[in-house]
């Protein structure tokens, strides 16, 4: 089966918080991971380096989405590059226009997913080794770093400080 470590990702957001915070459980998970903050730089990272996957955003000044997608399907080797598309704007009327033009791509060319936002983390890893077939364990392992991360959020001071003093002691 193939491993992350040997996937890279393209993550395209505008937004420096959403494409810090895809990247993060990207790189948690294990791949390689490379970022655009828009479509002109995207395209241009294409071109130099294709990734073997991109998440893309939908709504960005600049280049759309849709735009990028089809300027990227006319760049030598990348058409078979797949696409998920991240969105906060899957249901409203800012992005409706933006679903039915990624619906009409010609089969095989639009994103293999919609990702709606806020995305989990382990919804995000699993859509990535589905359509990379890299090891569903790694999906798995994020959902447990999440839970974790959770867990700890949770606990109040003195209970931090056992778990850090456990920790020391191994």
């Amino acid at each position: 089966m193939v491993k992350a470590s040997d996937k890279k990702i393209l993550v395209v957001d505008d937004e420096p918080d959403v494409r810090n915070f895809i990247s993060a459980c990207i790189e948690d998970a294990g791949f390689i991971v490379e970022t655009a903050e828009n479509g002109e730089e995207a395209l241009e990272k294409i071109k130099a380096d294709p990734p073997d996957l991109m998440t893309l955003d939908m709504v960005m000044p600049g280049l759309s989405g849709v735009h990028v997608l089809r300027r990227m399907r006319k760049i030598k080797g990348s058409t078979k590059i797949p696409v998920i598309v991240i969105t906060a704007h899957a249901s409203d009327e800012m992005g409706g226009d933006g679903i039915e033009q990624f619906k009409a791509f010609d089969a095989g060319k639009g994103p293999k997913h919609i990702l709606e936002k806020p995305v989990t983390p382990v919804s995000l890893v699993k859509a990535i080794c589905d359509i990379l077939g890299v090891d569903p364990t790694v999906a798995e392992k994020a959902g447990e770093k999440e839970e974790l991360k959770s867990m700890i959020n949770g606990c109040d001071t003195d209970t931090l400080k056992k778990i850090s003093e456990l920790l020391k002691k191994k």
